[in-house]
C-alpha cells in the first residue's frame, strides 16, 4: 500500500484538515489533524483513525501504523 492511498482513505472517511503519511510499504506513520479529535482521549483518537483502515490492516497491506492525532489548535 502506498502512503497516498492511506491519505486518501483517511480524508474520505474522516473530517480531517490535514493528513501526513510516511512509510516504507507496510510500516507507516500518520499525523492527522482535525476538529473531530476535540475532547477525545489519545486512545479514542487512535481508534477513530484505525477504523477506516481496518480492512487494510486485516489483510496485511498495512502491517504497522503509528498515529499522532491533533486538533487544529494542538497542531499549531
Amino acid at each position: 500500500m502506498e502512503t497516498n492511498e492511506i491519505k486518501d482513505v483517511l480524508m474520505q472517511a474522516l473530517a480531517l484538515d490535514e493528513v501526513h503519511v510516511t512509510g516504507d510499504g507496510s510500516h507507516f506513520q500518520a499525523i492527522v489533524v482535525g476538529e473531530l479529535f476535540a475532547g477525545m482521549s489519545r486512545v479514542k483518537k487512535q481508534q477513530t483513525v484505525y477504523a477506516p483502515l481496518m480492512e487494510y490492516i486485516a489483510d496485511n497491506r498495512i502491517h504497522a501504523l503509528s498515529i499522532k492525532a491533533y486538533t487544529p489548535e494542538e497542531w499549531q
